[in-house]
């Protein structure tokens, strides 16, 4: 398998054509190995329009999603970043290259420890993985991007809490067949406003609670 020509169809074929049209972010899904943050078994799957098995019966989200979180949620290198649920990591490395510092929040210990291997295995010097359920911990902590990496039924009040003025948190909200990916900036310390972007269906967070809500 050619793995430069399959990065390249990847970026061509699924990413470019779902509305991901960044320079930057076009750039770095080409720089950022992909295939790294999968086991040998899996590699050859990573450039696939599909999600992938990981630990703890949480499958990985689809490259263009990625992507298109990326390109949303526009970080920048003085950000401070949180990331609700771990993932096989690449989505962490993807914003570590963008943003100052990335945190990421998973509370299921075996996934935590794949992410966290696979930050280090991958060099990336300005990421934590910490163990912990990010829907329940009291806002300790303000960034300027929260990501949650799989679906709620609502927003929890705590990750609105911890969102700087200006800053953006994308999440996607709803029951399957059918979740909307939103994303929230806090304009004010009082004032939020909300974006419907795109209809999609992902895994529900590991550690999803139905009772956490927000209101706008």
């Amino acid at each position: 398998m050619n793995i430069e020509q399959a990065r390249f169809n990847m970026i061509e074929q699924q990413i470019r054509p779902t509305n991901v049209s960044s320079p930057e972010v076009l750039s770095l899904l080409a720089t950022v190995k992909r295939e790294n943050f999968f086991p040998d078994s899996q590699k050859a799957l990573a450039f696939f329009d599909t999600s992938l098995p990981l630990v703890a019966g949480v499958m990985s989200l689809p490259p263009k999603l990625e992507a298109r979180i990326i390109q949303e949620v526009n970080a920048k290198s003085t950000d401070s970043v949180l990331v609700v649920g771990a993932d096989s990591g690449y989505l962490a490395a993807l914003l570590a290259h963008q943003a100052r510092h990335v945190t990421v929040m998973e509370a299921e210990s075996e996934l935590r420890n794949l992410a966290q291997a696979n930050i280090k295995a991958n060099g990336l010097t300005n990421v934590e993985v910490v163990l912990g359920d990010a829907l329940q911990n009291q806002a300790v902590a303000s960034f300027d991007v929260i990501v949650v990496t799989g679906s709620l039924e609502s927003i929890p009040q705590n990750l609105q809490e911890q969102l700087n003025v200006g800053g953006r948190l994308f999440v996607f909200v709803g029951k399957p067949p059918v979740m909307s990916a939103q994303l929230i900036t806090r304009e004010s310390d009082l004032f939020f406003k909300a974006q419907d972007l795109f209809e999609t269906s992902v895994g529900r967070l590991s550690q999803a609670i139905a009772e956490s809500s927000f209101r706008l």
